[in-house]
């Protein structure tokens, strides 16, 4: 028997206002400038303490910054094209699809080759579309590299930031110039209505379709052909005296198949989007399984620390009975091994099967995302599961955590300090977040466990 959700209209007048995204930052250049080395220093060069995200092997073409209490995005658009080719035009069209969505560009340049052809048409461009930009020259690790710098001047860009992304040279000025650039957080006129539900998936694998089935109306357009949304729709429902702000993203597709222009915008939207959800559903097909495009699109979700539901579509097409079905699930679970702790729910947006039983996993998967515990019961607790399981030694000295506290919710953020962070191993920091994940019933939740080094007091 099929259902659906007949959700609350939104109005012009009193529409809520939903906080705002964090705001985007582009890194944009010609291949082999260092963009991916850049992003990778930058998205962990302010990280004071140590933290260990498990994930799956990948192009990191996305992060987030935390710098002089300033937070951002971002985002390498060379990882999002795929190919590129050696000539100013395509770092151009790379430019074109990040000033739609970006707050600031980084144009990145190589000192140890110089300025190259097409560079300037770039920098023009840059100029004209009134975004703010900086101009980081890589590569400058040793005096001799400096002087190439006075040839970087003929394009008018002051300063120039030279840095040396693989030794971490010059990272300080660049992020502190950068962060002086970045819009002013807006002040929401007043919070949003209800939980924040990011959807995500591959383009035709249900998404419009799904939120038109809670709706009970073709509220979103629906198209066989995959890439039809290309915009990031809010919409707002009410299901058993709960709201929801549902979020329908334009599909990601993999790198290589991304076109230049709007496809690339679609992708940023979708990040976007999801900097500001509190709830991921990724729609996965049940036909075709896990592909490496359903892996890096979890890969974002598990990075920003969401809580997620998964959501296997196209159930009514699973032939084999009970058996085969097992099977999919099996190995969809074995696929995303690194977020073993998110629900999988077979579901069948054709037929209505198990979409009930989605907003309640979501209400619990919010709702242990907000878990915040008490310091006395996690000290309790960190005794327990210490003293029940030990560190192995490190250096031939005691491993000794001394103190865990809880530092934030969304997701819950958890800081041990002990006495050697680098002998605690991977897979007895696997331990203890498994251990407070049972110990606090957060079954779905996704936790962030850093180690912070404390000297014991004499």
């Amino acid at each position: 028997m099929s259902t659906s959700f007949h959700g609350k209209r939104e109005t012009e007048n009193g529409k809520p206002v939903v906080p705002q995204a964090l705001p985007l930052v582009a890194i944009i250049g010609r291949a082999n400038v260092g963009k991916s080395t850049l992003l990778n220093r930058l998205t962990r060069s302010a990280q004071a303490l140590v933290a260990d995200f498990p994930g799956v092997t990948r192009d990191r073409l996305y992060g987030r910054v935390d710098w002089q209490d300033h937070a951002f995005l971002l985002v390498d658009t060379g990882g999002l094209v795929g190919g590129e080719e050696a000539l100013g035009e395509l770092v151009r069209r790379q430019a074109e699809a990040a000033v739609a969505e970006a707050d600031v560009l980084l144009l990145v340049m190589d000192g140890k080759e110089g300025p190259q052809a097409g560079d300037a048409e770039v920098i023009d461009y840059l100029r004209r579309t009134g975004k703010s930009f900086l101009l980081a020259v890589n590569k400058i690790d040793h005096p001799g590299r400096e002087e190439i710098l006075p040839e970087f001047y003929r394009f008018g860009v002051d300063p120039l930031f030279p840095v040396a992304a693989a030794h971490g040279l010059g990272i300080g000025a660049l992020l502190t110039a950068l962060v002086l650039l970045l819009p002013r957080p807006g002040e929401a006129a007043e919070a949003a209505p209800g939980i924040r539900v990011a959807i995500l998936g591959r383009p035709n694998v249900g998404k419009s379709s799904l939120v038109n089935r809670f709706l009970g109306e073709e509220r979103l357009m629906v198209s066989p052909l995959p890439g039809t949304t290309r915009d990031v729709v809010d919409i707002t429902i009410h299901w058993q005296e709960q709201d929801y702000v549902l979020v329908d993203t334009a599909g990601l597709r993999r790198p290589s198949l991304v076109a230049a222009g709007l496809e690339r915008q679609m992708v940023l939207k979708a990040i976007k989007a999801l900097s500001r959800a509190e709830v991921a559903l990724l729609l996965l097909d049940a036909q075709e399984g896990v592909t490496q495009q359903d892996l890096r699109i979890a890969s974002l979700i598990n990075d920003q620390g969401k809580g997620c539901l998964i959501l296997v579509n196209k159930w009514d097409l699973v032939q084999g009975g009970p058996q085969q079905a097992k099977k999919i699930l099996e190995r969809v679970a074995a696929d995303l091994e690194f977020m073993a702790y998110v629900p999988v729910l077979p579901v069948s947006v054709k037929t209505g099967h198990n979409l009930p039983k989605i907003f309640p996993l979501v209400n619990t998967i919010d709702s242990q995302s907000r878990h915040r515990a008490p310091t006395r019961e996690l000290n309790l607790l960190l005794k327990e599961i210490t003293e029940r399981v030990p560190p192995s030694r490190y250096r031939d000295r005691p491993v000794k955590f001394y103190y865990l506290t809880q530092a934030e919710v969304q997701p819950p953020t958890f800081i041990a300090f002990v006495n050697q962070p680098a002998g605690v191993k991977d897979s007895y920091r696997r331990y203890l977040l498994k251990q407070l994940r049972e110990r606090l019933g957060l079954t779905y939740a996704p936790l962030r466990l850093y180690l912070k080094g404390r000297q014991r007091r004499k």
